[in-house]
């Protein structure tokens, strides 16, 4: 047995990289995403969304918000290949500078860099690699964000994931806390959620494909419904929820 957690078991009956996966994008992951909604609580106060409307909400949220959150963490795992000798901290700082860009909304953007920087805090913890540190401390260097799937594809390439599993699994983190919020906010029970997230996971998968090969210069999310209420989210009278 080695001691190294980051080293597969020798003998190991299971994809021994797949189970670390399922361990970083489970919604449990102590990131802080129960406190955030990204607007649906706005949504939801002033009845623009119900549960009957659920699922083909967040079917509009992949197909454009999930696939340019896609792209971010292809190309943040593409930061890290063979040929790179040192850590490309200038490539780091600028793609989460974009991606801050492509987020017109103050909440949901603070939001994301605020999962980010706990997502990356928490890998680091998990496993102490050098690169994670050199991407923690370029950002504190440069007051930078650290988006969450920025971080989510920068530690999937550096643990040895498969970048579109990588993607894909990022993409069903996302949307597993978007219906966590959605129970607080709605009648909607625990069954009905996993129906849900089960229906969802075909689309996550193409999503997660039409990335590939994709820049973040050129990618688009319009979703000015839910930029509306995170910008509105400040002005409710009672809150359950940061963003």
């Amino acid at each position: 047995m080695s001691g190294d957690p980051n080293s597969a078991p020798r003998h190991a009956p299971v994809d021994f990289r797949f189970l670390q996966l399922l361990h970083l994008a489970d919604s449990a992951l102590p990131i802080g995403s129960l406190a955030h909604s990204f607007g649906l609580e706005t949504l939801v106060s002033v009845e623009m969304l119900q549960t009957v409307e659920l699922e083909t909400f967040l079917r509009g949220y992949l197909e454009e918000a999930g696939f340019l959150e896609a792209v971010a963490c292809r190309e943040a795992f593409q930061l890290i290949s063979v040929e790179v000798r040192e850590f490309p901290a200038a490539q780091w700082i600028a793609l989460n500078a974009l991606l801050s860009a492509l987020k017109p909304a103050r909440e949901s953007r603070a939001a994301s860099a605020t999962l980010g920087r706990n997502f990356l805090r928490a890998v680091i913890g998990l496993a102490n690699h050098d690169v994670l540190r050199q991407a923690w401390e370029a950002s504190l260097d440069t007051h930078s964000a650290i988006h969450q799937s920025v971080a989510f594809g920068l530690a999937g390439a550096v643990l040895g994931f498969e970048e579109s599993r990588t993607v894909t699994s990022m993409l069903h983190q996302m949307t597993a806390n978007l219906v966590s919020a959605c129970q607080r906010l709605l009648p909607l029970g625990q069954s009905e959620a996993m129906r849900i997230l089960w229906n969802l996971k075909p689309l996550m998968a193409e999503v997660a494909a039409q990335s590939h090969g994709r820049s973040l210069e050129t990618a688009s999310c319009t979703m000015p419904l839910l930029d509306w209420g995170a910008m509105e989210h400040p002005a409710l009278g009672t809150r359950l929820f940061v963003s």
